[in-house]
């Protein structure tokens, strides 16, 4: 499983260190910065979280957060920020500006890890919900949510049989499905269906996606897949 990776930035070198230690004693990736200026020189769009000082030098993280949420490249990306136990102005704009939460000085770890598995779940889970419906190989595209299929922008009549054959095969490229995989997931156990009738519908599907015909395979004694 690929590990998260998070970026700590903070003038406080000492800080930096022993969050760096404790998140990757937790399994995360860790990279640290001692300023915003170095931060923003980085490649922060590989990220997953950035746990982010408030009070710095020129740039502040507010201004840095501000940066971030303004650019389409970074605006996704969870921000945790650590304040001044003092600073609740600062806290509030900071949450106002788009950080996910924040952390008072002085803290434990074990509340930075509580809080760092809470962001990082919570960004995952809203990731889940808003995933796209739209499956595409080029200019072939199923709406699974309009239950429609689009080749070079122009709509295809497809059956209600055929579009889950091409949905099944599509999100399952390469994969080589029997008859009777088929027949479980595109067809009802109340219906009779012969093999003949699924040879018929893949025929079909193959003249109506046109040039994409040749992607749907037949392996003789397996089945059928979309292989590309």
């Amino acid at each position: 499983m690929e590990k998260d990776q998070i970026l700590v930035v903070d003038d406080e070198e000492s800080l930096c260190e022993i969050l760096q230690f404790n998140l990757e004693a937790e399994g995360y990736e860790v990279d640290v910065a001692y300023s915003a200026e170095q931060a923003l020189q980085m490649k922060l769009e590989k990220y997953s979280l950035i746990l982010l000082d408030i009070m710095m030098g020129a740039i502040s993280g507010l201004k840095m957060a501000q940066l971030m949420k303004k650019n389409p490249k970074t605006e996704h990306i969870p921000i945790i920020f650590i304040t001044a136990k003092d600073a609740e102005d600062d806290t509030v704009i900071g949450l106002n500006v788009g950080a996910d939460d924040y952390i008072a000085k002085p803290f434990s770890i074990r509340e930075v890890m509580a809080r760092v598995k809470s962001v990082l779940r919570r960004v995952k889970t809203n990731a889940e919900k808003t995933e796209p419906t739209i499956l595409a190989f080029e200019t072939l595209t199923v709406d699974m949510d309009k239950k429609c299929c689009m080749l070079d922008g122009q709509e295809l009549k497809l059956t209600k049989t055929e579009l889950e054959l091409l949905t099944l095969l599509l999100e399952n490229r390469g994969r080589i499905f029997t008859r009777e995989e088929i027949l479980k997931r595109i067809w009802s156990d109340e219906v009779v269906v012969l093999d003949r009738t699924i040879d018929v519908n893949i025929t079909r599907l193959r003249k109506k996606v046109g040039r994409y015909g040749e992607y749907i395979v037949t392996r003789l004694g397996y089945g059928y897949g979309f292989d590309v």
